[in-house]
């Protein structure tokens, strides 16, 4: 009955939150496959630890931990690599002014050191604490807010060194 009653709170939350994971983690690797990989191992992870963290309470940040242990670990693995090909797709020219910001962030994003990336993750897309984000990433308060500010001060260089080529566009 209890195995029940767990299968089901888990599918539950599964259902509820699939979606956000993937997208956080299309934010961390650049790739929908690779997110959707990148999530399905977090949720497997979860599933291990679901009666432990089920009773802690606050499911949701603890599998956000997961999800950037996870890229944070197979990027230091080297887990997944990218293949260069000889020609880059066509891009449509005429891509209206916001999608064509969010392609430039999304490709800044991915110049990112993993580390970085992780904490502006956590940090801007999830709207988490410095605290939040330093108890998930295992590392001080300090370490969070000095990475988020290089980090942002990375993300910043590689923008405006690519406004140029996204203008011509």
């Amino acid at each position: 009955m209890r195995d029940a009653v767990r299968e089901r709170e888990f599918r539950e939350f599964v259902e509820a939150q699939q979606a956000q994971l993937r997208r956080s983690a299309f934010l961390l690797c650049g790739d929908w496959h690779q997110a959707q990989d990148l999530t399905q191992t977090s949720l497997m992870k979860l599933y291990v630890a679901w009666g432990r963290v089920r009773r802690d309470g606050n499911v949701g940040a603890y599998a956000r931990t997961i999800l950037a242990h996870t890229f944070i670990d197979q990027q230091r693995k080297g887990g997944w690599r990218e293949e260069p090909v000889d020609e880059p797709p066509d891009v449509l020219s005429t891509v209206p002014a916001a999608p064509e910001l969010r392609l430039l962030m999304q490709t800044a994003l991915m110049e990112l050191a993993p580390r970085y990336r992780a904490v502006l993750v956590l940090r801007f897309w999830e709207d988490w604490t410095v605290e939040q984000t330093a108890s998930a990433l295992r590392v001080s308060p300090g370490t969070v807010k000095s990475q988020s500010a290089r980090g942002l001060v990375r993300l910043r260089e590689i923008v405006e060194s690519r406004e140029g080529e996204w203008a011509g566009r």
